[in-house]
């Protein structure tokens, strides 16, 4: 009667002790992590158009985006700063950018010292990648092939 609890929980031990062991050396190993892993932003300074739907979509207002207009009358990215110390990291603004300029990254290793290095000013820490000289692709490859299937068929008849 007394003790079966005990034994249970002893045997689920013991049977735990023989598994494969999952422990990472997380200084010295890096974690692999998921592909939609959400950790900190970053910002693609060509494609953002300054349109402000990231500021206007973050509840608590973290972001605070600076622009001015060029000669072409078209608004030019001068600044982009987020306060994550406020940030609740639910990735409305993510979501709301319709050039898919902001993006989640694999960046979980944010802790600092000092309360204003928490800050992100994502313009000035911006580095080119060879990503942002492609172009787009189409969304969906299908409706491209279709319009030649259809014209060969026209000229077949």
């Amino acid at each position: 009667m007394f003790g079966q609890g005990l034994i249970k929980g002893l045997g689920i031990t013991f049977g735990h002790l023989f598994e494969k062991k999952i422990t990472q050396q997380y200084p010295e190993e890096r974690p692999v992590l998921p592909e939609r892993f959400k950790g900190s932003f970053s910002l693609r300074v060509p494609k953002c158009i300054a349109c402000g739907l990231c500021s206007n979509a973050c509840p608590n207002n973290v972001i605070k985006i600076e622009s001015e207009k060029d000669e072409n009358n078209k608004k030019k990215l001068t600044g982009y700063k987020m306060m994550a110390e406020r940030c609740l990291y639910c990735g409305f603004c993510v979501e709301a950018c319709p050039t898919k300029a902001l993006l989640w990254n694999h960046n979980f290793e944010r802790a600092t010292f000092f309360r204003e290095d928490v800050n992100l000013d994502l313009f000035n820490s911006y580095v080119p990648s060879p990503e942002d000289e492609k172009p787009a692709k189409p969304e969906k490859e299908e409706e491209t092939a279709k319009p030649e299937k259809e014209e060969e068929t026209a000229q077949a008849s």
